[in-house]
């Protein structure tokens, strides 16, 4: 049994795993409304910082959706409900936004089953496996196939084909190998998170090989030849040294974030950034219909919007999450749409 030190360590490790969510979202909230504003615009630093939370994001986003699966212990009923209930409302966010990552969650929550209790060696393995799957199929078919990069559009998405080779080979976040980032989320969920030495180990660790990847696309690609292909840090599309160096660089962001936690709630800002983090569901599909909606009904996803105007714009944003999450609750301890899962999966 945890002595009254350890519960508020463990407190601590999970208010720091909500106010890394609340990162993550942050940053997919700055990079998803540059896309759907259509800015062109990439000079600046807000475009440059945009730029570089492009795939970073998200890909920390579904490593700390990992941790939360292997700290849930949810067995396979409840894990396959939230599965489906993810796809649906990711469907359903299709139809208004083709980015959305929800239902390829899903998708990592069904693979995730079948890891729950192999041991740590067989995650690493998988994720690894998921990457070489990825390289077979990118070697094999068109990987450019459905899309119009002009409009980043997604032609035959609802038909079966479509929809299968963007959930599981060339869409915004497929399977393969983005089940990969679940993965390593899932083996780092296993580590005492609340111990100094693991959060250093992350951070030091992190940044460590997340740079010995950067290194590695440099040199590959002015090289040149056929691995220079694979070999840029961009997700689209998601070769190896990406997948490296973003899961790294999530590791690297959680374990410092684990570290900043107890300054932060000494100060008292642990509260209004791990709010937010407790209802990401809820404020991602708010994101899309409210955030995205706003703009649609200004007229202003027309590509007018400078990188700075759409920033300031993201960034009010989020800061009113922080303030709906903060007032919610003392209503409710979980979100509008993380209560409804709950009702609806146990």
């Amino acid at each position: 049994m945890l002595s009254p030190v350890g519960y508020w360590e463990t407190d601590i490790r999970l208010q720091g795993l909500d106010i890394a969510r609340f990162i993550a979202f942050i940053g997919m909230v700055l990079v998803n409304f540059r896309i759907a504003a259509q800015v062109s615009t990439t000079s600046g630093w807000t475009s440059s910082l945009t730029n570089a939370l492009e795939g970073r994001a998200a890909a920390l986003f579904v490593v700390l959706a990992g941790i939360g699966f292997t700290l849930g212990h949810m067995g396979w009923v409840v894990t396959a409900k939230r599965a489906v209930f993810l796809i649906v409302i990711g469907l359903l966010n299709m139809t208004i936004f083709d980015a959305d990552i929800l239902h390829f969650y899903g998708l990592y929550f069904l693979v995730a089953m079948f890891f729950a209790h192999q041991p740590s060696r067989v995650l690493i393995g998988g994720a690894i496996a998921a990457m070489l799957i990825w390289i077979g199929l990118a070697l094999t078919f068109d990987y450019e196939a459905g899309w119009n990069w002009q409009t980043l559009h997604y032609a035959d998405f609802w038909s079966l084909p479509g929809f299968l080779r963007h959930s599981f080979f060339n869409g915004w976040h497929p399977v393969f190998p983005w089940v990969g980032f679940f993965l390593i989320g899932m083996w780092i969920g296993r580590m005492d998170l609340f111990r100094w030495r693991i959060q250093r180990n992350l951070l030091i660790w992190g940044v460590a090989i997340a740079a010995m990847a950067v290194l590695a696309s440099d040199a590959l690609i002015n090289q040149g030849g056929e691995l220079a292909e694979i070999a840029g840090l961009s997700p689209i599309p998601p070769g190896p040294l990406y997948l490296i160096a973003a899961s790294a660089s999530a590791a690297a962001t959680i374990g410092a974030i684990l570290i900043l936690t107890p300054a932060l709630s000494r100060i008292g800002l642990t509260p209004w950034l791990a709010r937010p983090g407790r209802q990401t569901l809820t404020l991602y599909v708010a994101h899309i219909l409210l955030g995205m909606g706003i703009l649609d009904e200004l007229g202003l996803l027309d590509g007018s919007l400078s990188a700075d105007a759409i920033f300031i714009y993201a960034a009010g944003f989020c800061l009113a999450s922080a303030i709906y999450a903060a007032l919610w609750q003392k209503i409710q301890p979980r979100g509008p749409l993380e209560r409804v899962m709950r009702r609806l999966t146990g």
